[in-house]
């Protein structure tokens, strides 16, 4: 549009310098005028779009008054000056902006004018050569060329740009998938260039290294104490050009040490022989997992397996335990000598204590993934009074000292559910308690706690870390599920059980405190 008003300036310039010099009309010089006005206004206001209909004002005030003007320069100009060139303008214009008809269209209306004003000048100015009849017409043919070629690279270059609009939201919406996939990721995902300039890192990896900034351009990770040593090690594996694996332990702000398992890909971009300005160097793919959480998952992985071989073997067991039972009690039942009865003793106990283990590995396997329905509302000190005082009945079980302090609390809890765990609960300190300092105390809190507690040493390190996994004792007769079954019942009811080493009364001990989370209103 900016060089319709250059052409407006121009014809105005030189209408005005042909009226000094007495070779141009009047009327001329106003239609100049007229046509500068018009252009500065459509320039500022109006402009066509591809949309517009052929006769639409965009068109009429930009194409139909170019070529009117232009016409009339021509057909009524004084002197010999050719303005057939200035068509090439409109008829660009509607190529570019128009479809191909309207290019044609105005095409033909500016070849009509030069072979109307090859006719007028007949008319008018006999004698004059037919030549010019010859040049309106090859005027007008290469006018329809032009037309047509620009239509069509205009066409061309409109696809072009719609493909790349649409290549680009394409690469856009990948880049977002790409980035939620990798955001939510459970493993550190960083990139790494041989600079060592950051290109991405998700929150995963920014928690390893010891913050939970990963929003870009990641300055607060350069500052990390861990920075230095991963950068180097990415950088060494780009040099080398392979891809590597290695542990290493990366610093935390807070002192700690982390060890982590690193594994590097290196991706190295084909370079572009058209524009090497525009190559990219190699970069580093980075995926950090922590060597804790992979010990975790093996040995889930581990237990998951061993717990479906014991639950068969369990039930492979459990028929031949009964029958061995039942043939201890019948010769229980005949007079036999003191080391035979002692013997048959031996028997029953061990029959007992395999079959205790044999159906903590069944419950094990049958446990529930959630209530089937909402849990009934207990009373907790009444409950838990009423379980202790059962549990006191079996013989060899010590006295408990039971603290009530949770009046009205009620908490949601399957009754056998609750009974099953705080069995498991005073079982475990009867057994850990040792010799000489056999009690046991239980007590109840609000908000809605129970706290079950019994003297001892401090449990090994080893055994700490791992004491409600299944299979995990410190003691030799224990089959090491009651505890992992306890936690297991709790958080399907919403419950936390924890264990937490307490002294109390200047003796050391062990305190396992569960935490009701379905807690119901008060009474």
């Amino acid at each position: 549009m900016g060089a319709r008003l250059v052409v407006a300036m121009g014809l105005f310039a030189l209408q005005a310098v042909a009226y000094v010099h007495g070779t141009a009309s009047l009327w001329l010089l106003g239609l100049c005028g007229a046509y500068l006005v018009a252009t500065a206004a459509v320039l500022r206001w109006s402009r066509p779009a591809r949309s517009d209909a052929y006769w639409a004002p965009g068109w009429a005030l930009t194409l139909w008054v170019d070529l009117t003007v232009f016409g009339l320069l021509q057909t009524f100009q004084l002197g010999s000056f050719n303005y057939a060139p200035l068509f090439v303008l409109p008829v660009l214009l509607a190529s570019v902006l128009g479809p191909l008809l309207l290019a044609l269209g105005s095409a033909a209306f500016a070849t009509l004018f030069l072979l109307f004003d090859a006719f007028t000048g007949d008319v008018f100015r006999p004698g004059q050569p037919t030549t010019t009849y010859v040049q309106g017409a090859i005027t007008g043919g290469g006018l329809f060329l032009v037309a047509l070629l620009a239509n069509q690279l205009a066409s061309r270059l409109g696809r072009e740009q719609a493909q790349a609009r649409l290549n680009r939201a394409l690469a856009n919406a990948e880049a977002q998938v790409n980035q939620l996939i990798v955001t939510g990721l459970s493993e550190g995902v960083m990139v790494i260039d041989a600079r060592g300039r950051i290109w991405h890192a998700n929150p995963a990896a920014c928690a390893m290294l010891g913050t939970l900034d990963a929003t870009p351009p990641y300055e607060r990770l350069q500052r990390l104490p861990a920075w230095p040593l991963l950068s180097a090690w990415a950088r060494s594996v780009i040099q080398i050009g392979r891809d590597e694996q290695c542990e290493l332990t990366l610093p935390t702000p807070q002192g700690e040490a982390q060890h982590v398992l690193l594994r590097a890909r290196v991706a190295r971009p084909e370079p572009d022989a058209s524009e090497p300005a525009a190559s990219i160097d190699a970069v580093c793919v980075v995926f950090m997992e922590n060597l804790r959480d992979i010990e975790t998952r093996v040995r889930n992985e581990k237990l998951a397996a061993m717990g479906r071989v014991s639950a068969a073997v369990a039930h492979e067991i459990r028929n031949p335990l009964a029958a061995i039972a039942q043939a201890n009690a019948l010769l229980a039942e005949d007079a036999l000598s003191p080391v035979q009865q002692r013997l048959i003793q031996m028997i029953g106990q061990n029959a007992r204590r395999l079959g205790r283990t044999v159906d903590d590995i069944l419950d094990v396997a049958k446990l529930p993934a959630r209530p089937a329905a909402q849990a009934p509302s207990l009373p907790l000190d009444d409950t838990a009074a009423a379980i202790i005082h059962d549990w006191q009945q079996h013989p060899g079980n010590p006295q408990v000292a039971f603290a009530p302090a949770a009046p009205g609390v009620q908490v949601r809890f399957d009754p056998e559910h609750l009974r099953r765990v705080l069995m498991n609960l005073l079982d475990n300190a009867r057994q850990h308690a040792p010799a000489g300092l056999l009690r046991v105390e239980v007590s109840t809190h609000s908000p809605a706690t129970l706290e079950v507690w019994n003297p001892g040493p401090p449990l090994p390190a080893q055994v700490a870390q791992h004491l409600f996994e299944p299979f995990t004792s410190s003691h030799s007769r224990s089959s090491g599920l009651g505890l992992y079954l306890s936690r297991e019942l709790c958080q399907r009811y919403g419950a936390e059980l924890s264990h937490q080493p307490t002294e109390r009364h200047g003796t050391p001990g062990h305190a396992f405190v569960l935490r009701f989370g379905g807690s119901a209103d008060p009474h």
